[in-house]
């Protein structure tokens, strides 16, 4: 039988429901630009200015060197366009802020729209950038449109980079077809700035910031369009100070708080780092707050935010920021010129280095007295030193020199290993070097630390160098030839090997003082020998006097004292590991007996030490060294007194000075006749 039908079950009609009402449209000061609709290929591309910045220039501290050329560049074209039109010149259509991350790029901005009290389009580089063909460059015409309509006004371009790479190439970040037509149409919008301004209300300026100024098309930094670019490097001592002022005006700081010695403590700190300064500080103020004054765990007490009590104002009274709380957060910032690859003070002192005072002398006098007190050259009428170069043999300190004379004078350093510059590609190698210079200008005052100069700098013309490397010495002695444009920045160059170097580097003017670094006496061993024992646990019977004065340490260089200590301590460790292995029975007491005693280096253990390490420079090698130093010394006594009424008669005469003793060395030493390799006997 077939199963029983059932008719459907009638449902009753479901309403419709009401549709609901329109939401209101938000206001149009709430609409940011990266907000607004971007329809493909074309359409309107209006964007409303950015809020009005409330920042002004007088809020910012730390850009006294800068001030004069923000007012000329930014601010009067703003304000009294009708002087530029009454003289009959264009003013400036745009300005490029390139510095360091964190040294106030973005900020800087805001203050000058804000000071001038003019519209302010703060557009970040992605903004422009959209994956619809055509629509970026509508963006970017419609941002030139706005700003004309709402002018006076100052467009700025946050990481200008990011959309105006360079074109020529994969190298600049610009090689794709769309940032080429960024590029284009960017172009074309501040030609045509003049053009819409006699028809605006009143004048615009394009603002770029960027930390890699190179890689902008060059087309961009011509005059007519980046018409000015203002260096924001890293601010020195009294910048530094002039900010941790500014930044902390609103913290209860303890009565006698030393603002210079913050300053001194912050080497390399840009404005980013001293508000995290300021924050670490505060943090680490609370936390002793909970710990030493109120007396109280949050975690253990119990509280919420709901049922904690406010502490009373006669508890919180007493509480303050202290010197102690920044100390405290000094440790724990680490400064973004570090991460950033930028120039930063090294750790080492005068206590590490432990001898070579002669050489210490001549470095004060020539690099840091300049740098603490140019007003006395000023004074004198004088130029400050070029550079210095050290050399000499290998181990004997002259790269923990340069670091001590750059920690001494609180200037930030760079050091650069010769070959590191090199590349294979054309062009290359010379834009390193433009670059570490341009690094150290924007961390002035910098020390630039050449180490292995001959490496990098070989002599023009020899059959050992080539088309590459004479390129990269030009680019050098032009670097260096260029005084007015360093501003504090000092050169040391580092070599073993003097008479490989161009004779061009060796003038006056760039690399004029030659400071001979020589392997230690027996005083000055044992300067060294404390001076890295001072953190080693010795035992009483060690003699430092008398291992320092040993006729077994003679020869030994400041390398060579670091590992005869070190052997030391390699033969307590074994003695010790040796003696573990042959009681491996013992009990738990008993090791944790033997374990509380400290290790120590007895005088055994440096007996030990002498037997395994012999000096590096061999004798023969200690005899050309003191021949190099005394033939360079007569080389620049010659140099001195040659006649130079005629132009290449100076320079004819350091060649063959340096060329007699390339030569000498050649004979005297072991190697082939075109370059001479010292060797062990």
């Amino acid at each position: 039988s077939s199963p029983p039908q059932f008719p459907p079950p009638s449902l009753p009609p479901c309403p419709l429901p009401h549709p609901p009402p329109n939401p209101p449209p938000l206001p149009p000061a709430t609409l940011s630009p990266a907000s607004l609709p971007s329809p493909p290929g074309g359409g309107d591309h209006t964007i409303l200015p950015s809020p009005r910045p409330t920042t002004r220039l007088s809020d910012l501290a730390g850009i006294d060197g800068i001030l004069d050329d923000l007012r000329s560049s930014v601010i009067n074209p703003l304000l009294h366009p009708e002087i530029y039109a009454h003289l009959g010149v264009d003013p400036p259509r745009g300005v490029l802020l390139h510095g360091p991350p964190g040294t106030g790029k973005t900020t800087l901005a805001r203050a000058l729209a804000g000071s001038a009290g003019v519209s302010f389009f703060h557009m970040g580089a992605p903004e422009l950038v959209t994956g619809v063909s055509g629509d970026s460059e509508g963006r970017v015409r419609g941002l030139f449109a706005s700003a004309a309509k709402s002018a006076p006004a100052i467009i700025f371009l946050d990481e200008a980079d990011a959309i105006m790479g360079r074109r020529d190439g994969d190298k600049g970040g610009g090689s794709r077809g769309m940032e080429r037509r960024i590029v284009a149409q960017l172009l074309t919008c501040m030609d045509g700035l003049g053009e819409e301004d006699a028809t605006a209300k009143g004048p615009v300026l394009v603002l770029g910031a960027t930390n890699r100024p190179d890689s902008l098309d060059p087309a961009l930094r011509r005059a007519g369009r980046f018409d000015r670019e203002i260096a924001m490097g890293v601010p020195d001592e009294r910048a530094r100070e002039d900010i941790l002022r500014k930044m902390s005006a609103g913290m209860r700081l303890e009565g006698d708080f030393d603002y210079r010695a913050i300053a001194r403590r912050t080497p390399g700190y840009v404005g980013a780092d001293v508000r995290s300064l300021t924050r670490e500080a505060a943090a680490v103020a609370v936390d002793r707050a909970f710990g030493e004054v109120l007396g109280e765990d949050v975690l253990t007490a119990g509280e919420d935010a709901v049922t904690a009590e406010p502490f009373p104002p006669e508890k919180l009274a007493p509480l303050h920021v202290t010197m102690a709380d920044f100390s405290a957060a000094v440790e724990r910032v680490q400064p973004s010129s570090q991460r950033e690859g930028f120039a930063t003070v090294p750790d080492v002192t005068w206590e590490d280095v432990g001898a070579l005072a002669p050489v210490r002398e001549e470095l004060t006098l020539s690099v840091l007295e300049p740098i603490a007190r140019p007003e006395r050259f000023e004074a004198l009428g004088i130029p400050l030193p070029a550079g210095v170069m050290l050399y000499g043999p290998p181990g004997c300190g002259k790269t923990l020199l340069a670091k001590a004379i750059a920690n001494e004078s609180g200037a930030n350093f760079i050091s650069i290993k010769g070959p590191e510059l090199l590349d294979k590609y054309v062009g290359e190698s010379e834009r390193a070097v433009r670059q570490v210079f341009q690094r150290a200008r924007a961390s002035s005052p910098c020390i630039v630390f050449f180490d292995e100069l001959d490496s990098l700098c070989p002599r023009r013309g020899s059959d050992a160098g080539n088309q590459a490397s004479e390129r990269v010495v030009n680019q050098l002695l032009t670097e260096m030839d260029g005084l007015d444009s360093r501003r504090s920045v000092f050169v040391i160059a580092a070599t073993n090997r003097p008479e490989l170097i161009d004779p061009a580097m060796l003038r006056p003017g760039r690399l004029d003082k030659l400071l001979y670094v020589p392997l230690p006496g027996p005083d000055d061993r044992l300067s060294i020998l404390a001076a890295l024992a001072a953190k080693v646990h010795l035992a009483d019977d060690v003699d430092l006097r008398a291992i320092a004065h040993s006729h077994r340490a003679e020869g030994y260089s400041g390398a060579d004292c670091a590992a005869l200590l070190r052997e030391a301590g390699l033969a307590v460790l074994r003695a010790r590991a040796m003696a573990d292995r042959r009681r491996p029975e013992q009990g738990e007491n008993e090791k944790e007996e033997d374990g509380g005693g400290r290790m120590q280096i007895a005088a055994e253990h440096f007996e030990y030490a002498f037997e395994h390490v012999a000096p590096s420079v061999s004798r023969r090698d200690q005899k050309m060294y003191e021949r190099v130093r005394n033939r360079m010394a007569r080389a620049r006594s010659r140099m001195r007194q040659a006649p130079v009424e005629e132009g290449g008669e100076e320079e004819e005469g350091e060649e063959a000075a340096s060329r007699d003793v390339a030569t000498d060395a050649a004979a005297e030493s072991v190697g082939g006749p075109e370059v001479p390799v010292w060797k062990e006997d």
